[in-house]
């Protein structure tokens, strides 16, 4: 399963090729969530390190204690590059054993969207093929990769870091969890793209770390 996931950070690496461009830092939200359709989401990555018990979520801060978290199939968070600064406007990376722990990640009232869910909100934009424009958000993403932002989700390009801790497309991609199960060690998110304005639907090993967007219950 890992090498399967490893194939897939591969494609993703080369969809995202390399560039020189500098990344614009985006705008802060102007609200904490939006109502999109039928659902209310947060406009901010989640950026908690304690679950809702109030027990602590362990943090990985070198890639050896992130790939230990990855094969014991524990919880854990750390931020981008393992650099703090990325955490106030970026939120945190969390594996998905933090991300659906039965303490519960997600503040009360909110919690980790299904992929049903997502597929809702994809639906309610318009389909995969341009959902992804309007989530993304106005700047940020490098290249002129940016979105139109219309509905107010403010997708960031926030990277990922895989299974063995190695940090991957700050700047060019954005990831969320879902809390549904594919198969084995593997489990939905959904991503975005620079280059694009669809919105991606895969399945990834739970041992990667990405972005955690919450909807209200």
């Amino acid at each position: 399963m890992k090498l399967f996931s490893a194939l897939c950070i591969c494609a993703l690496i080369i969809v995202s090729s390399c560039t020189e461009s500098t990344i614009v830092e985006p705008e802060v939200p102007s609200t904490s969530e939006i109502r999109i359709g039928t659902q209310v989401w947060m406009t901010t990555n989640l950026n908690v390190s304690a679950f809702r018990n109030g027990d602590s979520i362990p943090h990985a801060s070198t890639y050896e204690l992130w790939e230990k978290a990855s094969n014991e199939g524990t919880p854990a968070w750390c931020y981008y590059d393992n650099n703090s600064a990325n955490g106030a406007r970026h939120g945190k990376l969390y594996n998905w054993y933090a991300a659906t722990d039965p303490r519960g990640l997600a503040p009360v009232g909110y919690h980790v969207p299904t992929d049903q869910e997502w597929t809702t909100l994809i639906d309610f934009l318009g389909g995969s093929d341009v959902a992804g424009g309007k989530m993304k958000s106005k700047s940020g993403w490098l290249s002129n990769g940016n979105g139109t932002d219309s509905s107010g989700f403010f997708g960031l390009p926030s990277g990922f870091v895989d299974f063995n801790g190695l940090f991957y497309s700050q700047g060019e991609l954005g990831h969320w969890w879902s809390s549904t199960v594919s198969n084995n060690n593997l489990a939905f998110k959904r991503y975005l793209g620079r280059n694009t304005n669809k919105c991606y639907r895969g399945a990834f090993y739970m041992g990667n770390g990405f972005s955690v967007r919450c909807v209200k219950d």
